[in-house]
């Protein structure tokens, strides 16, 4: 069997652990020795991104933000059905993530960072929502394994009221919010429709043909206002 070798690590703000790692072709990222991701299973990061944005195909200047940029794959998903004069920002709270992505050395997101309609952004999530009240027709988060549970505790308030009504605020009219999740949690689902959103929950294979299966969220705002 061929070993796994790291190829970097990073702390995060709340002290967890994240570490790069290659194994027979493949990049991984574990979050304190947990898989978080990998290369050869993203259909449902690919899914998160075409449930999304699918309908802003044909939508002049639409804009999308990314909360975690993780392997580059909902970026580059993101990419392949938006406009020309989209414009995408990804905000990733980990520099270092940032830079394993940037490295020519790791078949990642280096060409997908380098399109014109993405912006890159070593930044909370959180902060960029507070600071861009109704700008966005998409905001697509995939910062942690879902609610429940979480690999890095500094992630929950994303997935609670109080980050919904952030994040809610942060949308155009008939805007989507969308989530990934490793796991179905009806409670979660709840708590969407409980900020005034239409929810619709799509299980995915982490893999096209086999693996276990994650849930995207979707979320619509379908009024004109924002609840406090």
């Amino acid at each position: 069997m061929k070993p796994f070798r790291k190829l970097g690590e990073a702390a995060a703000p709340d002290g967890s652990l994240l570490a790069l790692f290659e194994h027979d072709g493949a990049y991984v990222i574990r979050v304190n020795g947990v898989e978080l991701m990998s290369t050869r299973r993203h259909h449902s990061e690919d899914a998160l991104a075409e449930l999304a944005c699918g309908a802003l195909r044909d939508q002049p200047g639409a804009q999308v933000l990314i909360g975690g940029l993780g392997l580059g794959f909902t970026l580059k998903a993101a990419l392949a059905v938006l406009p020309p004069d989209a414009h995408v920002v990804v905000a990733e709270i980990i520099a270092e993530v940032i830079d394993w992505n940037r490295n020519p050395d790791y078949p990642l997101a280096a060409e997908a960072l380098r399109d014109p309609r993405v912006e890159i952004l070593h930044a909370d999530v959180a902060d960029v929502l507070t600071q861009q009240p109704g700008a966005f027709d998409a905001v697509l988060l995939d910062v942690d394994n879902g609610p429940d549970p979480l690999t890095t505790s500094g992630n929950a308030h994303l997935y609670r009221a109080t980050g919904i009504r952030l994040a809610v605020a942060a949308l155009r009219v008939g805007g989507r919010l969308a989530y990934w999740s490793a796991d179905e949690d009806r409670g979660f689902a709840a708590t969407l429709r409980s900020a005034g959103l239409n929810v619709t929950a799509t299980n995915v294979r982490a893999h096209t043909t086999a693996g276990p299966k994650h849930t995207v969220y979707v979320a619509q705002r379908t009024a004109d206002r924002r609840r406090p």
